[in-house]
């Protein structure tokens, strides 16, 4: 699978909340849209939510690639977000619908003449949950400085990205899975066609995501069918780049291909079309032997991913264009709480069951002589195998060719982290800092509600300032350095060379080097073997 859940399962819940952004101030005039016309609200900035992108995916275009929207006549008042697509209830949300395909826009109501750079928001959430109407989406800081910023919703888990053999033989390319990709690439078209008459430049476009939405991005920049959607690609913690992905029509890396796998779900497409969507993840949540939710992930289906994502970019075929890309001193955090390491022993027995015979050589490197430091080892193994490896691999061969290529590594202790316990800037601690919003607390609604809200300094200040002009500064012009903002070497295959926003802000050089190599190594291995080995 794309996501390792064989190692561990993600923490989707911790990006999810139940407070929600206030409307603006007045209605705006309407804007035109191909769909109809539609008005937002707002003051200094205009929101416009809810505007759908694509058909409801229902009925039998339930696991089929996104339709053109519907049209409408007169104005359609753009106040409310759209639906979130149907997922776990782990939360407080709004009413879940399979009619979710919706997109938001802020834009700046002052403007000069000229068409404004595009930032594009992905959500994270495990690839089984998360909604754009989160308040961590919200682009009105954003918007102030000049870009137009758009969230989207997508389809989730295995409404999302079931594969079948029915549904393969229906589609015209022979292939299933994928659906949520496929939404995200209509909803970077819908811009394309749509986002001129919001003031935003479609040919200034950059997609931007955490998580899973940062992994989706890296998929994006691997896919044929996104190519010249977008200039340009920040990709913050992307979990599972390099490791095992699952095939389609293939058992790949000792595992039953996805079409296999649906099969378990439903014998056939109509049977399984005949349920709510309510009843099939009631479906999924037994313990019957059934795949879960959050078994259905990206795949390698030959038409979105035509091969493993890590092939692509070995062989240098992904888009070439400015890149930003890194992760979180303590991302483990994601993954800890399901891979449940207590005693020296437990540690030994995961490593065993991760690495197998190179088990030996991953504790030389993650050493642990007692349970307090195997517990530590864990977390850190997790941070670097789920994480850091994927995204320095990317980035190393994305910069063969391509000069413009940015690594960073986010280490800021901050009170999110230190209330957790946590040994290190925890998975999505960086958040508040790129939407330069400190009073952001990612644990609004969540069982850590109960830590309080988060408290910053001056240090923190200086970071949000840093990273929220520099991802500004890289959808204006493909580069993070401008005016203020910190030098930021773009690394390259002699010299891989990173930005640390930690509590200084400096230039560091070939992060966890040692650790890098051994996991290229053993996971190269398993890629050349994949039809053979078995994990």
């Amino acid at each position: 699978m794309f996501l390792d859940y064989r190692a561990a399962k993600p923490l989707a819940a911790v990006l999810l909340f139940v407070s929600f952004p206030a409307s603006g101030t007045q209605n705006s005039d309407p804007v035109r849209t191909e769909s109809g016309l539609v008005s937002g609200t707002g003051s200094d900035v205009l929101v416009f939510k809810g505007i759908p992108y694509a058909a409801a995916p229902v009925g039998d275009l339930r696991w089929k690639a996104s339709q053109p929207p519907p049209h409408w006549s007169g104005v359609r008042e753009a106040s409310e977000f759209g639906a979130p697509c149907p997922q776990p209830v782990v939360l407080k949300m709004p009413e879940q619908s399979e009619d979710c395909l919706t997109l938001n826009v802020w834009t700046p109501t002052k403007r000069s003449s000229g068409k404004l750079p595009v930032i594009v928001s992905i959500h994270g959430g495990g690839f089984i949950g998360g909604w754009s109407g989160m308040p961590v989406y919200d682009g009105t800081g954003l918007a102030r400085q000049g870009v137009v910023y758009v969230s989207m919703n997508y389809r989730l888990g295995v409404l999302g990205f079931l594969a079948h053999s029915d549904l393969s033989k229906e589609s015209r390319y022979g292939t299933s899975g994928n659906y949520g990709l496929l939404d995200q690439i209509a909803a970077l078209q819908w811009i394309q066609r749509n986002i001129a008459t919001f003031g935003g430049d479609p040919k200034r476009v950059t997609i931007f995501g955490e998580s899973a939405g940062g992994s989706a991005v890296c998929l994006l920049l691997a896919s044929p069918l996104a190519k010249g959607l977008f200039q340009g690609a920040i990709a913050e913690s992307a979990q599972g780049l390099y490791l095992p992905i699952s095939h389609r029509d293939r058992s790949w890396f000792g595992d039953p291909s996805a079409e296999q796998m649906g099969q378990r779900v439903g014998a056939d497409a109509a049977s399984l079309r005949a349920l709510t969507a309510a009843e099939l993840l009631k479906r999924l949540s037994s313990d019957s032997g059934m795949p879960k939710n959050m078994d259905f992930q990206p795949i390698v289906d030959g038409h979105v991913l035509p091969d493993d994502p890590a092939a692509i970019y070995d062989s240098g075929k992904a888009s070439r264009i400015p890149v930003i890309a890194g992760t979180n001193s303590d991302d483990g955090f994601a993954l800890i709480l399901f891979t449940p390491v207590n005693t020296v022993a437990e540690y030994r027995a995961y490593l065993q069951r991760r690495f197998r015979d190179a088990a030996a050589k991953a504790f030389d490197l993650y050493p642990a002589s007692s349970d307090s430091e195997a517990r530590k080892a864990t977390r850190q193994i997790l941070t670097d195998a789920n994480f850091l490896y994927g995204t320095r691999s990317m980035l190393l061969a994305l910069s063969r060719a391509n000069k413009a290529v940015y690594w960073y590594d986010f280490t800021r202790f901050d009170d999110l982290s230190r209330k957790l316990g946590a040994p290190g800037a925890i998975h999505g601690a960086e958040i508040r800092y790129v939407f330069g919003d400190l009073s952001l607390s990612l644990f609004a609604g969540t069982p850590f509600q109960s830590l309080g809200e988060p408290t910053s300094d001056e240090t923190d200040r200086t970071i949000a300032k840093a990273m929220n002009g520099a991802w500004v500064q890289f959808a204006k012009t493909g580069r993070p350095n401008g005016k203020g903002l910190p030098i930021w070497p773009a690394l390259t295959p002699e010299n891989l060379q990173y930005l640390e926003y930690g509590d200084e802000l400096h230039v560091g050089r070939r992060l966890r080097d040692q650790q890098m190599t051994f996991f290229a190594e053993y996971f190269g291995r398993l890629r050349s073997e994949k039809e053979k080995t078995s994990r």
